[in-house]
């Protein structure tokens, strides 16, 4: 299994949004074909971070892919895939882009290096670390 990092802008679907939502939600409108990629090797269990992006820029929850890439319910051309996604738990202490570029073990991470594609992997020991900084004990597995 695997770990990934999904970004949303608050304003359009926030955490909170993710939390109350009954069920799993499709993480639809993804219009990059690189994010789109990642999507496709998703698996159900994997688990990701929920990022908050544009003024929070920050790790705020986690989610698990609830059901595999399928077609994008807001595309009409049917050229674009998202998964549907869950809510899992909160992260107990949110962790900002600021200290996750400060921890030098986090150096390689994809959100520091290409922190604009919106789906991104999170390597094991990435995921390890971030969980550690946000208070999580313990720590969650992909499954």
């Amino acid at each position: 299994m695997a770990y990934w990092l999904f970004k949303s802008e608050p304003n359009t679907w926030s955490w909170d949004d993710q939390k109350n939502h009954d069920g799993p939600a499709e993480w639809d409108g993804v219009r990059n074909y690189q994010a789109r990629n990642y999507m496709r090797q998703m698996k159900v269990g994997d688990l990701g971070f929920f990022y908050h992006s544009v003024k929070e820029k920050q790790i705020v929850g986690i989610i698990r892919v609830a059901v595999a890439a399928h077609p994008d319910s807001t595309d009409p051309q049917g050229r674009w895939e998202c998964v549907d996604v869950e809510a899992v738990c909160d992260m107990p202490r949110p962790v900002s882009l600021a200290e996750i570029k400060d921890n030098p073990k986090l150096a390689d991470m994809v959100l520091v290096n290409n922190s604009r594609l919106s789906v991104q992997p999170v390597t094991p020991a990435e995921w390890e670390e971030v969980c550690r900084m946000g208070g999580l004990d313990p720590v969650p597995r992909a499954s």
